[in-house]
């Protein structure tokens, strides 16, 4: 069974980093908790006010949902990697 992570990152509006964050956590987060293959999810925070939430699956991932465009500096960025090799 392959594993498959998505990558979503978004840079939040001046001064909203922290509210962006938030936003993923009681929004974004568990709207994908309990999803058929959601194995693992982690938020990280960059400087910039960057905010970056990469979930991994077996199977096809579920797209986060957009955030409030009020919190974004930009559009967000998605990626997403089928693994190929652990240690």
């Amino acid at each position: 069974m392959s594993t498959t992570a998505a990558m979503w990152e978004a840079r939040a509006a001046d001064g909203r980093g922290a509210e962006l964050s938030a936003w993923v956590r009681e929004t974004a987060l568990p709207a994908l908790r309990g999803r058929a293959g959601l194995l693992r999810a982690e938020l990280f925070a960059a400087p910039g006010e960057r905010v970056l939430l990469i979930t991994w699956w077996s199977g096809e991932p579920v797209p986060v949902a957009e955030p409030p465009a009020a919190l974004l500096g930009r559009p967000v960025h998605r990626w997403s990697f089928t693994s190929e090799h652990v240690e």
